[in-house]
C-alpha cells in the first residue's frame, strides 16, 4: 500500500487501515505495545499524540516503512499543508 501523508488524521487512517490488513483487532495490536486498548484507539483517532518511537514500533508491527521525499510545488499552499 503506498499512501500520500500530508495530515495527522491521514496518520490515523493509515494505521487503522494496516492494523485491520494484518488481521488484529486494537486490543492485540495494543496489548504487542505494551498500551491499554483505549490508548491505541485515542492513537488512531488523534495521531498527533503518537511518539515518534510509538509510531516506529507501529510501522514495524504493520510492515509499513515511512518514506520522505520532497512534494511537487503548487502556486499557492492550501490550508491543509499548514
Amino acid at each position: 500500500m503506498k499512501r500520500t501523508l500530508i495530515t495527522p488524521h491521514q496518520l490515523g487512517l493509515i494505521l487503522r487501515t494496516a492494523r485491520r490488513a494484518k488481521g488484529l483487532s486494537q486490543a492485540q495490536a495494543a496489548s504487542r505495545m505494551g498500551l491499554s486498548q483505549s490508548r491505541l484507539s485515542a492513537m488512531e483517532l488523534h495521531p498527533d499524540s503518537i511518539t515518534t518511537a510509538q509510531l516506529f514500533t507501529l510501522l514495524a508491527m504493520y510492515g509499513l516503512e515511512l518514506v520522505a521525499q520532497t512534494r511537487p510545488t503548487r502556486a499557492e499552499p492550501s490550508k491543509e499543508d499548514w
